[in-house]
């Protein structure tokens, strides 16, 4: 299914949708999003070869899967995780605690 997906988007999208735990962290879903891209060749791989294919560009660019994964999220809320709804939670308790000073 993984190598079907030609678009960052489909393939970050995909990714939120199986594995909940991944709406929460950038740096997990980024993880599992180079997992899931080096295959089967993630088993015989070296960091220092790892982060030559970073160098190369052999291996998409963080910032862009982070904000697929924003943009996914504002469009489709199903699809947030804990996080944003504490934080919101948050937000309605300060401004309830302003509006009383």
């Amino acid at each position: 299914m993984w190598s079907k997906l030609k678009k960052t988007k489909d393939k970050v999208k995909l990714l939120l949708e199986q594995h909940p735990h991944l709406r929460d962290s950038d740096s997990k879903l980024i993880s599992s999003f180079w997992y899931f891209e080096l295959g089967d060749s993630i088993n015989n791989i070296k960091a220092v070869e790892m982060l030559k294919l970073y160098c190369d560009g052999a291996l998409s660019c963080p910032e862009s899967i982070r904000r697929c994964r924003a943009k996914i999220q504002e469009q489709e809320p199903e699809l947030r995780g804990e996080s944003y709804y504490k934080r919101n939670r948050m937000n309605y308790e300060v401004k309830y605690h302003i509006k009383q000073l």
